[in-house]
């Protein structure tokens, strides 16, 4: 590996090879209006996005849009999203955002972070993840997945979402860090996982400082 090159310069490899490697990168809960990304994004806390796909069509066939879900029964969003785990907890957080969507927002998902951060159960995770997706603006989102893939790349030694985030702002070119996080999460899955990652398999091997180790 070539210890001679910034972390600028090593982001721009990254992104590289993941478009290459991954040339569709998209978001993989499923939704149709932004208010249903923002709610799949919340139920998707401690549970795996193939579950949270199961549960949300019957879900947003019920309630169709905000003012659905504000004047909802609690209960009955309850036994919908129940095998989401912590469904008590998502469950008021949903109605409560469409609440507060239908009464500050006049309807409309937020378009920026700190109105978005307002909503009970958003955080800046979910937050970047609206601004890029729905919004297309630049954004970087701060999950598993990046926190451990851009520290085995070199890029901090931390575990601080918000503080991961700034870094990256600053390494990552603009118009390619909301598909670049997209694409971490299927190569954390598919390679470089928590446990026994695939380093001699990985497209960033010959520039990953935590491949040059563990390959040695």
């Amino acid at each position: 590996m070539d210890n001679t090159i910034s972390d600028k310069e090593r982001a721009q490899l990254a992104v590289n090879a993941l478009k290459e490697a991954y040339p569709e990168a998209v978001c993989s809960l499923v939704y149709k209006k932004p208010h249903e990304l923002l709610i799949a994004t919340r139920l998707s806390a401690q549970c795996t996005d193939a579950r949270v796909n199961m549960v949300t069509p019957a879900l947003f066939e019920r309630y169709k849009t905000p003012a659905d879900f504000a004047a909802a029964d609690l209960d009955d969003v309850e036994k919908l999203i129940k095998s989401c785990g912590l469904f008590k907890t998502k469950a008021r957080d949903i109605v409560g955002m469409c609440k507060m969507i239908c009464d500050t927002f006049d309807g409309k998902v937020p378009d920026t972070i700190e109105n978005l951060t307002m909503l009970p159960g958003i955080g800046r995770k979910t937050a970047n993840l609206i601004m890029g997706d729905v919004y297309g603006k630049p954004a970087v989102v701060v999950d598993t997945h990046c926190i451990r893939i851009t520290s085995r790349l070199g890029f901090h030694d931390i575990k601080d979402p918000v503080k991961i985030e700034k870094i990256l702002k600053d390494l990552l070119p603009t118009n390619d860090s909301n598909d670049f996080c997209h694409r971490l999460v299927l190569h954390g899955r598919a390679v470089c996982t928590a446990r026994n990652p695939k380093c001699n398999d990985c497209v960033m091997k010959d520039f990953c400082k935590y491949a040059e180790i563990l390959i040695k």
